[in-house]
Protein backbone atom coordinates (compact mmCIF):
# COMPACT_ATOMS: atom_id res chain seq x y z
CA UNK A 1 0.00 0.00 0.00
CA UNK A 2 1.58 3.30 -1.03
CA UNK A 3 2.20 5.80 1.66
CA UNK A 4 -0.52 8.43 1.83
CA UNK A 5 0.49 12.43 2.20
CA UNK A 6 -2.48 14.43 3.14
CA UNK A 7 -2.78 18.52 3.09
CA UNK A 8 -4.72 20.30 5.78
CA UNK A 9 -7.89 20.94 3.71
CA UNK A 10 -8.79 17.37 3.04
CA UNK A 11 -8.00 16.70 7.13
CA UNK A 12 -9.96 20.06 8.38
CA UNK A 13 -13.27 18.91 6.04
CA UNK A 14 -13.17 15.31 6.73
CA UNK A 15 -13.38 16.10 10.47
CA UNK A 16 -15.71 18.93 10.21
CA UNK A 17 -17.97 16.24 8.69
CA UNK A 18 -17.36 13.90 10.90
CA UNK A 19 -15.76 11.56 8.68
CA UNK A 20 -12.29 11.80 9.56
CA UNK A 21 -11.97 8.35 10.56
CA UNK A 22 -12.55 7.59 6.76
CA UNK A 23 -8.55 8.37 6.56
CA UNK A 24 -7.90 5.35 8.92
CA UNK A 25 -9.89 3.23 7.97
CA UNK A 26 -9.18 3.44 3.78
CA UNK A 27 -5.61 3.98 4.01
CA UNK A 28 -4.38 2.64 7.87
CA UNK A 29 -1.76 5.38 8.17
CA UNK A 30 -1.60 9.09 6.70
CA UNK A 31 1.72 10.98 6.82
CA UNK A 32 1.64 14.54 6.86
CA UNK A 33 4.44 16.87 5.87
CA UNK A 34 5.62 19.56 9.09
CA UNK A 35 4.16 22.22 7.28
CA UNK A 36 0.68 20.76 7.50
CA UNK A 37 1.19 20.57 11.01
CA UNK A 38 2.15 23.62 11.55
CA UNK A 39 -0.75 25.03 9.67
CA UNK A 40 -2.92 22.60 11.77
CA UNK A 41 -2.00 23.91 14.48
CA UNK A 42 -2.39 27.81 14.16
CA UNK A 43 -5.77 26.82 12.39
CA UNK A 44 -6.97 25.30 15.77
CA UNK A 45 -5.06 28.13 17.62
CA UNK A 46 -7.56 30.97 15.33
CA UNK A 47 -10.78 28.79 16.16
CA UNK A 48 -10.90 26.87 13.17
CA UNK A 49 -12.67 23.68 14.24
CA UNK A 50 -9.72 21.18 13.33
CA UNK A 51 -9.10 18.21 14.89
CA UNK A 52 -6.27 17.16 18.04
CA UNK A 53 -3.87 15.08 15.37
CA UNK A 54 -1.20 14.96 17.77
CA UNK A 55 -3.48 12.15 19.51
CA UNK A 56 -4.21 10.43 16.86
CA UNK A 57 -1.51 7.70 16.01
CA UNK A 58 -2.35 6.84 12.35
CA UNK A 59 -1.09 10.40 11.75
CA UNK A 60 2.54 10.46 11.18
CA UNK A 61 4.53 13.49 11.06
CA UNK A 62 7.50 13.87 8.71
CA UNK A 63 9.84 16.71 7.54
CA UNK A 64 11.00 16.48 3.83
CA UNK A 65 14.41 15.59 3.58
CA UNK A 66 15.02 18.09 0.53
CA UNK A 67 13.47 21.29 -0.79
CA UNK A 68 13.52 20.18 -4.88
CA UNK A 69 12.70 22.99 -7.07
CA UNK A 70 9.40 23.41 -4.31
CA UNK A 71 10.47 26.69 -2.82
CA UNK A 72 10.04 28.61 -5.91
CA UNK A 73 6.85 27.76 -6.34
CA UNK A 74 5.58 31.28 -4.70
CA UNK A 75 1.84 29.88 -5.14
CA UNK A 76 1.50 27.62 -3.01
CA UNK A 77 0.93 27.18 0.09
CA UNK A 78 3.72 25.78 2.37
CA UNK A 79 1.91 22.86 3.22
CA UNK A 80 1.27 21.78 -0.17
CA UNK A 81 4.92 22.14 -1.06
CA UNK A 82 5.78 19.56 1.67
CA UNK A 83 3.17 17.24 0.32
CA UNK A 84 4.43 17.50 -3.35
CA UNK A 85 7.81 17.27 -1.86
CA UNK A 86 6.86 13.89 0.42
CA UNK A 87 5.58 12.54 -3.10
CA UNK A 88 8.69 12.66 -4.67
CA UNK A 89 10.88 11.48 -1.79
CA UNK A 90 8.41 8.62 -1.36
CA UNK A 91 8.73 5.85 -4.29
CA UNK A 92 5.08 4.39 -3.60
CA UNK A 93 2.87 7.64 -2.44
CA UNK A 94 -0.52 8.82 -2.81
CA UNK A 95 -0.93 12.85 -2.13
CA UNK A 96 -4.58 13.87 -0.94
CA UNK A 97 -4.37 17.71 -1.90
CA UNK A 98 -7.84 19.54 -2.87
CA UNK A 99 -5.90 22.67 -3.89
CA UNK A 100 -6.39 22.95 -7.68
CA UNK A 101 -2.47 24.65 -8.49
CA UNK A 102 -1.13 21.50 -6.59
CA UNK A 103 -3.03 19.18 -8.10
CA UNK A 104 -1.19 20.86 -11.55
CA UNK A 105 1.75 20.68 -10.06
CA UNK A 106 1.32 16.97 -8.50
CA UNK A 107 0.11 16.01 -12.41
CA UNK A 108 3.50 17.66 -13.53
CA UNK A 109 5.12 15.68 -10.87
CA UNK A 110 3.56 12.25 -12.10
CA UNK A 111 2.22 11.75 -8.82
CA UNK A 112 -0.71 9.11 -7.73
CA UNK A 113 -3.25 11.67 -6.54
CA UNK A 114 -6.52 12.44 -5.22
CA UNK A 115 -8.43 14.84 -2.85
CA UNK A 116 -11.45 14.41 -0.70
CA UNK A 117 -14.07 13.60 -2.95
CA UNK A 118 -12.00 10.91 -4.45
CA UNK A 119 -11.45 9.62 -0.45
CA UNK A 120 -15.09 9.69 -0.24
CA UNK A 121 -16.16 7.86 -3.45
CA UNK A 122 -13.22 5.31 -2.35
CA UNK A 123 -14.64 4.88 1.09
CA UNK A 124 -18.53 4.39 -0.39
CA UNK A 125 -17.36 2.04 -3.03
CA UNK A 126 -15.46 0.12 0.15
CA UNK A 127 -19.05 -0.22 1.80
CA UNK A 128 -17.43 2.74 4.35
CA UNK A 129 -20.30 5.12 3.66
CA UNK A 130 -23.71 4.48 3.15
CA UNK A 131 -24.53 7.51 0.81
CA UNK A 132 -22.50 10.25 -0.74
CA UNK A 133 -24.95 12.83 -1.16
CA UNK A 134 -25.55 13.74 2.26
CA UNK A 135 -21.72 13.98 2.55
CA UNK A 136 -21.53 16.18 -0.50
CA UNK A 137 -24.37 18.59 1.20
CA UNK A 138 -22.61 18.58 4.14
CA UNK A 139 -19.43 19.25 2.54
CA UNK A 140 -21.09 22.45 0.48
CA UNK A 141 -22.41 24.05 3.70
CA UNK A 142 -18.27 23.82 5.07
CA UNK A 143 -17.76 25.59 1.62
CA UNK A 144 -15.30 22.50 0.56
CA UNK A 145 -13.63 23.24 -2.86
CA UNK A 146 -14.90 21.37 -5.39
CA UNK A 147 -18.29 20.48 -4.32
CA UNK A 148 -20.24 23.24 -6.55
CA UNK A 149 -18.84 25.56 -9.39
CA UNK A 150 -19.05 29.25 -9.02
CA UNK A 151 -22.40 29.37 -10.49
CA UNK A 152 -23.98 26.76 -7.71
CA UNK A 153 -24.36 24.22 -9.96
CA UNK A 154 -23.26 20.32 -8.15
CA UNK A 155 -19.95 19.26 -9.84
CA UNK A 156 -19.01 17.05 -7.45
CA UNK A 157 -20.18 13.90 -9.51
CA UNK A 158 -17.88 15.19 -12.70
CA UNK A 159 -15.22 15.59 -9.76
CA UNK A 160 -15.22 12.56 -8.89
CA UNK A 161 -15.92 10.84 -12.33
CA UNK A 162 -13.02 12.66 -13.58
CA UNK A 163 -10.85 11.82 -10.13
CA UNK A 164 -11.18 8.81 -10.13
CA UNK A 165 -12.27 7.01 -13.79
CA UNK A 166 -10.44 4.46 -13.96
CA UNK A 167 -12.64 3.07 -10.58
CA UNK A 168 -15.67 4.31 -12.13
CA UNK A 169 -15.23 2.79 -15.20
CA UNK A 170 -14.51 -0.77 -13.56
CA UNK A 171 -17.26 -0.37 -11.05
CA UNK A 172 -19.39 -0.05 -13.77
CA UNK A 173 -18.22 -2.51 -16.24
CA UNK A 174 -18.58 -4.71 -13.11
CA UNK A 175 -22.46 -3.72 -12.43
CA UNK A 176 -23.04 -4.35 -16.06
CA UNK A 177 -20.88 -7.80 -16.24
CA UNK A 178 -22.37 -9.13 -12.86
Amino acid sequence: MPEVICDVSPIQYLHQAGLLDLLRLRYGAVTIPTAVAAELREGALRGVDLPAFEALDWIQIRQPAGRLLLPIVADLGAGERGVLTLGTETLDSLVILDDALARQYARMLKLALTGTLGVLLKAKEAGLLPALAPVLERLQHLGAAGVHDPVGHPVAVQALAVEERVHVAAGVLSHYLG
